[in-house]
């Protein structure tokens, strides 16, 4: 006989309300926090920017029906579009993603939290172009900074403690939970109206994960993000009009995300929302290389330059170990063909070789011309990885959060060199005084490869200093950074 099922609605889940009442409630004091939020915003642009230069970006880009503009929508910087704020998340997320060159998460869910820029930015702008032309003040960049702040604390908060990948399931669902949230604040949603736009996100069927892993590795995992971000911006403004939530969405019996999708169990947390993850957050400054691999790539270059000094070559290799951690070698340990960029940036193997071969590793590396030099899987093919579980175990320290890699070369005469460690790349927390001009560097480049001269100034005017930024309208903002 079935037992009786209340229909009494329940309160919403603690999860649900948790969210809310940060995104509300929290003051987020860290100075450490909005000066990276800052260098986060620079950096995700020009991410951003760079990719503009491929077309296989460009090609998805602009509105769903070619030629549709929308009075006061939200602008595309590096682009003439002017869009629904939807459609603006969509292409501004695809950018920031399309490179694999933004900041980075590492927990038991890795991510990219600047991700969520893309429906932050598309509502700001709209919402600030649509104020204007009624007669009211425009949303600062300061909310623009603040609702990054927020969304890198929700995305990557769930991720500590709590893997979506183990159950195949693709890390952007905490780019449309955490976007939906704080999109949901600048929307001006009340209370029960964001904890409604949050259970939508749960409610939604998840991407899978088919796209990043072996047979089936494809670029889909570059525009995963934007679809996220914009499908969070989506259910905002569906939860807006006054539409109901599902209050127990994440724990009701049978039907509920931790039963459909988590394999019954809750989930868990290690910490209380705050602004922990910006504070910490990995830069990706020197190589558009799969995080896991950034300190392998700064060791292989290392070991270019000892080549090179010690007139020989990559041919002159017989084996290569790389000693690292066991995410490192569950995401990024590959044999055999690599299909296509997507499938080549996620190869440690292929992310060492080059460098190793040309002392570089740019995103044109991945593309076919580059790929089709022999040497590269030849080299490929003499590399091994192992685990080093103190390495792993830094890797989830809270304390550290080191993405090590060693390698350790020999060559064919027999002579094996010193393995050459690096424990924390240029990007990270612990080398935040080496890394941010590099970071600037990084950011005046791309703006480069897509403004002119004159156009570069305003950009830089109006973008490095942080207390100019936060007080300019954020339509001005992207306005400055239309083509």
């Amino acid at each position: 006989m079935a037992s009786h099922i209340s229909n009494e609605r329940p309160q919403p889940d603690k999860v649900l309300a948790d969210i809310a009442d940060y995104v509300f409630n929290y003051e987020i004091k860290s100075e450490l926090a909005w000066q990276t939020a800052h260098y986060c915003l620079l950096d995700t642009l020009g991410c951003g920017f760079e990719a503009l230069t491929y077309p296989a970006c460009t090609k998805l880009l602009g509105p769903v029906v070619k030629g549709t503009i929308v009075p006061n929508g939200a602008k595309v910087p590096g682009t003439q579009f002017q869009l629904d704020p939807v459609q603006a998340a969509f292409n501004i997320g695809a950018m920031i993603r399309w490179l694999d060159f933004n900041d980075t998460w590492l927990a038991a869910e890795w991510g990219h939290p600047s991700d969520n820029l893309g429906g932050i930015l598309a509502t700001a702008d709209w919402i600030s172009r649509t104020a204007v032309t009624a007669g009211k003040p425009p949303l600062l960049m300061r909310e623009v900074l603040d609702a990054m702040i927020r969304a890198h604390e929700i995305q990557g908060v769930l991720a500590l403690e709590n893997s979506f990948n183990k159950v195949g399931l693709d890390h952007v669902l905490l780019v449309k939970v955490a976007s939906v949230a704080v999109v949901g604040k600048l929307l001006g949603l009340t209370r029960e109206e964001l904890i409604n736009a949050v259970s939508l996100a749960f409610v939604d069927g998840q991407s899978l994960r088919t796209y990043r892993h072996a047979p089936n590795t494809g670029s889909r995992k570059s525009w995963a993000a934007g679809d996220a971000t914009s499908r969070a911006v989506r259910l905002a403004l569906i939860a807006k009009t006054g539409e109901m939530g599902y209050p127990s969405v994440l724990t009701a019996k049978t039907w509920g995300f931790y039963d459909v999708s988590f394999r019954g169990n809750a989930f868990r947390f290690q910490r209380d929302y705050g602004s922990y993850v910006m504070e910490n957050i990995l830069f990706k400054i020197s190589f558009p290389a799969e995080f896991h691999s950034q300190t392998a790539v700064e060791a292989a270059m290392t070991l270019h330059r000892k080549l090179k000094e010690a007139d020989k070559t990559a041919e002159d290799i017989k084996k290569i170990t790389i000693r690292t951690h066991e995410a490192a070698i569950r995401i990024i340990d590959k044999k055999g063909p690599l299909n296509n960029p997507a499938d080549r940036d996620h190869c440690i193997q292929y992310m060492i070789a080059v460098p190793l071969i040309y002392g570089r590793l740019t995103a044109a590396d991945y593309e076919d011309a580059v790929a089709a030099d022999p040497g590269i899987d030849a080299l490929r093919d003499k590399m091994e990885c192992v685990e080093d579980p103190q390495f792993t175990k830094d890797y989830h320290d809270p304390e550290k959060r080191s993405i090590a890699n060693a390698l350790t070369v020999e060559l064919n005469d027999g002579t094996i060199w010193e393995e050459v460690v690096v424990e924390y790349p240029i990007g990270h927390k612990r080398r935040r005084e080496e890394g941010i001009p590099e970071l600037i560097k990084k950011y005046r480049i791309n703006l480069a490869r897509i403004f002119p001269e004159k156009q570069q100034k305003t950009v830089l005017e109006n973008s490095l200093d942080y207390h100019r930024l936060i007080q300019t309208p954020v339509h001005e903002f992207t306005d400055s950074m239309v083509l």
